[in-house]
């Protein structure tokens, strides 16, 4: 019985930890590293073929983006989360597949040109659509039992819709272990979704520290806040341009200017009309609309059994096409465009800016973390001028920010989470934080808990029956060691069938004599067809 971990090791991104109970091989989330990364991750210990089950917290990339990887490289085991996160995945990962695809044709048509060769992207559409196929949806609060080693239970973590801390049974020569996976943990008092959700008895604890060294600004009122910003823009007959992460993000803007137009907090405007101008996010809001009884706070609830749509309001207009968004910036009417991305690196929001940064009258509202090197980053910092699909662009437009409005919980928040269990863990796993936050939170949960905590590196491994070290990682600096030569693009795919047939072999032992003989034949034909 054992626990590795692989990605979100003194990172933030690219949550992937091995769980291995008896035979049975388990991965908890299997995300892309987003942004910078300072260490190597570490593969997990077996082929990804020999992966049975991946349990999922939630649906943000860096937790899901690499599961069509997985799937091109052999994995045909079961992905199981809350309905909301397989539903927000079903857009998600073909999102996340057209981008490869189309980063990949970029890269060529740049690799054409100077006569270098080829590249090909990390997973395509078919990868996304196969995987999707093994998504497995569960309620909260169900106990749902895999096989005789591994039993799961999900509860809300109040971070997305459908996000969710996960309690792990693991049973092996009689001996049962519990572990919980914190998931990303939400804040209290967000709008649309439920408070994070404690648990009470655990053997180890996994949990994130994205904010382990920083408090959230308390008292904050983000409608009256916003309010204030669009009265004033408006009445400057400017746009009020927002991007915003398509999902979670849009839908809690869309659920304050709900309350700002039914409160008639805007004076003067009141027909003002609000654009939500991403495919993906007109997407996930009906996502949001279909999942309401199950993830719905109360106060939500409640306006929705009084017949209103907490989401939806008049001047609300959404923007699928080419076309449509095209026709925003033609519209002289002063109003609200919301669009992706939030940190303004891609996506349809870049010729927003194009068309507004420019502008006094105007003013982009950051409602989100910005990361190093991005454009929203370069903007929030002040920058005066930028550069947007080849032309210089003066930044005369308000710019300015939403605070502390993360879905992240914040220091007392991890710290509440972590003492909330009546049987404090034996240990607590400190991931999904920056390299030093990692170490100094782990040093703060140790002394409120009053029990170990380790932020493991990439690669280290632990014995949970033992209660010990199997092995503890040093993390490898990117810049300081080149990473070990891998199978790469089509390759690894082929490398991956390949793993999955010894798999398929290895479970046929004991079989008829006829039907392996007639397996025999089949591989050896194939491997004549391709033995040159």
């Amino acid at each position: 019985m054992r626990l590795f971990f692989s990605g979100a090791a003194h990172e933030v991104t690219g949550s992937c930890h091995y769980l291995e109970a008896g035979d049975t091989k388990i991965l908890v989330d299997c995300g892309l590293e987003q942004g910078v990364n300072i260490y190597e991750n570490i593969e997990i210990p077996v082929p990804f073929s020999a992966i049975e089950y991946v349990l999922l917290t939630h649906a943000h990339i860096d937790h899901s983006g690499r599961l069509p990887f997985i799937y091109a490289r052999g994995f045909r085991g079961q992905i199981i989360t809350t309905h909301a996160t397989s539903d927000l995945c079903d857009i998600m990962l073909k999102d996340s597949a057209h981008i490869q695809e189309q980063e990949a044709e970029w890269k060529n048509r740049k690799a054409k040109r100077a006569g270098e060769p080829e590249v090909t992207p990390l997973y395509d559409m078919n990868d996304a659509l196969g995987v999707l196929q093994h998504f497995l949806a569960v309620d909260y609060g169900e106990i749902h039992r895999l096989n005789d080693h591994v039993t799961v239970r999900f509860s809300d973590i109040g971070h997305l819709l459908g996000s969710a801390s996960i309690e792990v049974w693991l049973r092996e020569d009689g001996i049962e272990k519990k572990i919980v996976f914190s998931g990303d943990i939400g804040n209290f008092h967000k709008p649309l979704i439920r408070d994070p959700q404690y648990t009470q008895v655990a053997d180890y604890a996994v949990m994130e520290s994205t904010y382990g060294d920083r408090l959230h600004q308390k008292g904050g009122d983000h409608i009256a806040e916003l309010a204030a910003i669009t009265q004033r823009t408006l009445d400057r007959g400017g746009n009020v341009v927002i991007p915003a992460f398509a999902v979670g993000r849009t839908q809690e803007l869309l659920y304050f200017y709900r309350h700002i137009k039914a409160e008639r907090l805007i004076h003067g405007h009141d027909n003002f009309e609000v654009y939500v101008d991403s495919p993906m996010a007109v997407e996930a809001t009906h996502v949001f609309k279909e999942n309401q009884s199950e993830c719905y706070d109360e106060e939500t609830r409640e306006l929705v059994r009084c017949g209103i749509n907490p989401i939806s309001f008049p001047g609300l207009k959404l923007s699928v096409t080419t076309d449509e968004s095209v026709n925003i910036n033609f519209d002289p009417r002063p109003k609200v465009i919301i669009s992706a991305s939030g940190m303004c690196d891609a996506g349809r929001i870049r010729h927003h800016l194009k068309h507004n940064l420019w502008r006094k009258e105007c003013c982009v509202v950051f409602a989100g973390y910005q990361a190093e090197g991005t454009l929203g980053r370069s903007l929030v910092d002040g920058t005066k001028k930028v550069k947007l699909f080849g032309e210089s662009i003066e930044v005369e437009a308000e710019i300015t920010q939403l605070h502390d409005i993360s879905g992240h919980a914040d220091q007392a928040g991890l710290l509440a989470w972590a003492d909330a269990f009546e049987k404090k863990p034996d240990q607590y796993f400190i991931v999904h934080g920056s390299d030093d936050v990692c170490d100094r939170f782990a040093e703060l949960v140790s002394k409120e808990t009053g029990r170990p905590a380790k932020a493991p590196f990439s690669g280290s491994e632990y014995d949970l029956i033992a209660g010990c070290w199997i092995r503890e990682t040093e993390g490898i600096r990117i810049e300081k060691a080149a990473p070990a030569k891998k199978a790469q693009g089509v390759f690894a795919r082929l490398v991956g069938a390949g793993e999955r047939l010894m798999r398929v072999i290895e479970r046929n032992q004991g079989g008829a004599n006829k039907d392996l003989a007639r397996f025999a034949d089949q591989i050896n034909a194939l491997c004549d067809k391709w033995d040159r």
